[in-house]
């Protein structure tokens, strides 16, 4: 009686699965790895990035506040959040990096053209929206909550609340900030043109006001300082577009007609 075939389709399928989930986890290894690391060596500055990150809250504050822990543990568990947090985002690189390398064999040569960009501008403009929230939001935030303050009342954050405001304010500021990278995506696939995204400016500069509206803190500088870079983007995402997407004829002959 024959021995069964190990070598047909189904076999095949079966292997090139397994060895998928082998690369995927040796990927997923690296990425946690670098992240460890990290953390390893930002565990002993944990109190001084923290406050670093308080720094544009103390620094305002009246005569005499400061910051208070209501909860036991955390003056220890706190520190070590923004110290996890602090990891990933420098970890981040290389794990869009180990991402990349996963997926990157499947992708045709001009799926990694417009992939390669793409990656690089969203880690980029991640940061660039974590940095401008830090160093011009969150003063300016804070000088007016501070300011608003009713009399009689001391304004002292408990400082789990206080990191958790912040982290918020950085990933609002942060997905806000990939409003190119989204532009990109959504051409690429079809969804937008050149047109409908010239068409589509002052739909954009009254949806920026609102997101704007919404995640900011509750003045109009954090508003206004958060609206106008998301139309500036807008307009950067439309020549992204016009760089890296390659427009059908149609569209083509569209966006020259509305020059």
């Amino acid at each position: 009686m024959a021995a069964p075939d190990d070598t047909g389709p189904e076999s095949d399928l079966e292997q090139g699965l397994f060895s998928h989930l082998l690369e995927l986890r040796a990927r997923l290894l690296k990425a946690i790895a670098c992240v460890v690391i990290v953390l390893a060596c930002l565990v002993p500055f944990a109190n001084r990035l923290y406050a670093l990150l308080a720094e544009p809250l103390v620094k305002r504050l009246p005569h005499g506040a400061h910051l208070i822990a209501t909860q036991v543990a955390s003056p220890f568990v706190t520190p070590l959040k923004l110290a996890f947090y602090t990891a990933l985002f420098i970890s981040m690189p290389v794990i869009v990096y180990q991402l990349w390398a996963f997926v990157s064999p499947g992708l045709y040569r001009h799926e990694k053209r417009l992939a390669r960009p793409l990656l690089i501008a969203a880690v980029t403009l991640f940061y660039c929206g974590c940095a401008f929230a830090y160093f011009l939001v969150l003063p300016a935030a804070f000088r007016f909550l501070t300011m608003v303050t009713p009399p009689g009342v001391e304004m002292m954050t408990d400082i789990t609340h206080y990191l958790d405001f912040v982290m918020m304010v950085f990933f609002a500021f942060g997905l806000c900030f990939e409003i190119p990278v989204i532009e990109v995506i959504l051409a690429a696939v079809g969804i937008l043109d050149l047109k409908k995204l010239r068409s589509g400016r002052r739909y954009a500069i009254v949806g920026a006001f609102a997101v704007a509206a919404v995640v900011t803190p509750p003045d109009i500088t954090s508003m206004i300082m958060l609206a106008i870079p998301m139309c500036a983007l807008y307009e950067l995402g439309i020549l992204a577009v016009r760089v890296l997407v390659k427009p059908g004829p149609e569209a083509d002959e569209a966006g020259q007609a509305s020059l």
